[in-house]
């Protein structure tokens, strides 16, 4: 994997996991199947549809794993006495997986006519000021080593 420039930046600390987070992104957008749409449904609330048709509720699973939604479909075994004279309609295998943003929740999945909708909320944040008290080091008389007064934190809401 390479480093991307924008996190090599000595301002942005601890954002290093992001860059593993846009090399998965990267690697699973470059699947194709099964088509899938993205609404924003008001200031909370996401809809991820994927079309799945020829797949039953049984055929799919729909979980979360480390802040990822995966999506996989397996048709059961296929109907040996059918004679396909053409087949348009894909019915193989597949797994599509969303990276989500921290707190993101997933509420419901249902199959509506092929279409797998997936509800997510997006709360958004009330921001949280914290003010940090500044120490006073007193130094010492001994081998340079310094005392330090007191140490106090507090959350501002």
């Amino acid at each position: 994997m390479s480093r991307l420039p924008v996190f090599d930046s000595p301002l942005l600390l601890g954002f290093d996991h992001f860059e593993r987070v846009i090399d998965r992104v990267a690697k699973s957008s470059a699947e194709g199947y099964p088509p899938y749409n993205i609404e924003q449904i008001n200031k909370e609330a996401l809809r991820i549809t994927v079309a799945v048709a020829g797949f039953s509720m049984n055929d799919l699973e729909v979980t979360t794993e480390d802040n990822q939604l995966v999506i996989r479909g397996r048709n059961a075994g296929e109907d040996k006495e059918r004679v396909y004279l053409h087949r348009g309609i894909a019915a193989r295998q597949f797994q599509r997986s969303f990276v989500l943003a921290e707190g993101i929740e997933v509420v419901t999945a249902r199959l509506e006519d092929g279409l797998l909708h997936i509800d997510m909320l997006r709360p958004v944040p009330e921001p949280e000021v914290r003010k940090i008290k500044i120490e006073k080091v007193q130094p010492t008389v001994k081998m340079g080593v310094k005392k330090i007064e007191s140490v106090e934190l507090k959350s501002v809401k």
